[in-house]
């Protein structure tokens, strides 16, 4: 993935976008690694990676797995409803 090459994570450890958990201080990890993806210039990539190929962990584009299931889940009803839709153009008006 050449987006990979562009991104601000690629300079951090791992760990910081794979927390244990939600609560405590997993809670202080997940909010410095979404402060991270704010400044990426390849954060829709990220996020397209992160929906489309259905990732259940970590923080990817700027979001958690919770994020992204509801994102998934409004991305799955805009589809349905309106014929196909450009996973990363609704991305781009969604998030």
């Amino acid at each position: 993935m050449p987006w990979r090459e562009l991104a601000a994570c690629r300079t951090h450890d791992a760990d910081l976008f794979f927390p244990a958990g939600e609560t405590g201080a997993a809670a202080l990890t997940i909010r410095l690694a979404k402060r991270v993806c704010a400044e990426c210039p390849v954060g829709l990539d990220c996020l397209y990676y992160a929906v489309s190929t259905g990732q259940r962990f970590g923080i990817w584009g700027g979001t958690d797995a919770n994020d992204r299931r509801r994102l998934r889940r409004r991305w799955v009803a805009a589809r349905g409803n309106v014929g196909e839709v450009d996973l990363i153009g609704w991305l781009s008006k969604a998030s």
